[in-house]
């Protein structure tokens, strides 16, 4: 499982999240799919799969055992409800995101009888930040208190390569995963790449959601949840001025029209008029894979995260050609200010400050740095 962030926060998490919340259909449907594949897995099962085969009929998360006076109200109100474990998944050109639900408000009963499987997936997914060598959860993006088809929890936040899916579906299988579920909410042009795997390997269908429809409803969502009480959404006022340029939060009760700008691997501009109706009016495939793939080249690094760490010691203002270094100041008569960017990167600066030559004030580490930074501003 991954490492890498492209894209802002709000993205990653809103299209995931939406894909989450899509899993509000009922139980009765998700019933209505899981009985092909029950009897598909039954007839492969060797005899001792008995026990295996009673955990799925048993339904986990729902409320299995003895009958009692409160189980007609308890079975009503777990029919409208999905079961657990909930999950969307956000499968991206370079990166997957996983969005994971994990319920706050468990009954005792509830917590006694639920299958052992359903207990590991989340302590294992909510007691860890890293998973195998590249999976991550970004503990910062949690989103927590959240009420989500009535039941209250926290929104977990997971990420890691595309390259690593096969390896995810197959600890899917190895958990057994699909004696929980036999539908996965997915998105991305991953949902439709990786859709046979899915089925054959882990025995899970993925119910596919358009992503860009997810991403405009997911972003929605994030903005009317809040983050932990701070909006995502800002903007800058007196953007020109540093002294006075502050950073403020949007409201987005009423944005229409508006540009969304899809930063990932590549980029996809949006023109939105309302949350149903939208188009694509232009892109380009200059974008998060770009920077990532220079970096790789240029310095020798192996993970996103290393390529930030480097641009974070950069300054790009070393090697690039700003409006001041032209006119000594501002370009007032077109309103540039002296800080723009004129040229990026500049030969003059980069040559001077970036060579490959090592002196004894600019080392090999400080130039890589240098030209992670410059490239991240560049793309």
């Amino acid at each position: 499982m991954g490492a890498g962030r492209f894209g802002a926060p709000m993205e990653r998490q809103g299209r995931a999240a939406a894909t989450s919340a899509a899993v509000g259909e009922s139980a009765d449907s998700e019933a209505r799919r899981r009985d092909p594949l029950r009897r598909r897995a039954s007839s492969a099962a060797p005899s001792g799969s008995g026990e295996a085969e009673s955990v799925r009929r048993e339904r986990p998360g729902s409320l299995g055992g003895s009958t009692s006076a409160g189980r007609p109200r308890a079975e009503g109100l777990r029919k409208r409800r999905p079961l657990f474990p909930w999950f969307g998944l956000d499968i991206g050109g370079t990166l997957v995101k996983l969005v994971y639900f994990e319920p706050k408000d468990i009954t005792a009963e509830e917590e006694k009888e639920e299958v052992e499987s359903l207990k590991s997936i989340r302590k294992y997914l909510t007691s860890n930040v890293a998973y195998g060598s590249t999976g991550i959860r970004d503990v910062h993006l949690e989103l927590k208190d959240l009420t989500l088809c009535g039941r209250k929890g926290n929104l977990h936040f997971i990420r890691f390569p595309t390259h690593d899916m096969p390896a995810f579906i197959q600890m899917g299988r190895d958990k057994n995963f699909s004696s929980l579920h036999t539908v996965f909410c997915a998105t991305g042009g991953g949902s439709y790449k990786f859709e046979q795997d899915f089925l054959t390997i882990g025995d899970l269908q993925l119910r596919k959601l358009d992503e860009l429809d997810c991403l405009i409803k997911g972003i929605l969502y994030i903005d009317s949840v809040g983050f932990n009480g701070r909006s995502q959404c800002y903007y800058f006022e007196n953007p020109a001025d540093s002294e006075k340029c502050q950073k403020l939060p949007f409201d987005l009760k009423n944005p229409y029209p508006l540009l969304l700008v899809n930063i990932g691997s590549g980029v996809s501009i949006l023109a939105v008029y309302s949350k149903d109706n939208y188009k694509r009016v232009t892109g380009t495939s200059l974008g998060g894979g770009t920077f990532f793939g220079l970096c790789c080249l240029l310095t020798g690094c192996s993970t996103f995260e290393e390529a930030l760490e480097m641009a974070s010691r950069g300054d790009s203002t070393k090697v690039d050609k700003l409006v001041r270094d032209i006119y000594g100041g501002d370009y007032e008569r077109f309103g540039l200010p002296g800080w723009a960017v004129a040229s990026s990167p500049h030969p003059s600066q980069s040559f001077y400050f970036c060579g490959f030559a090592y002196s004894e004030h600019f080392s090999y580490v400080w130039c890589h740095s240098m030209i992670c930074h410059d490239q991240l501003h560049l793309c």
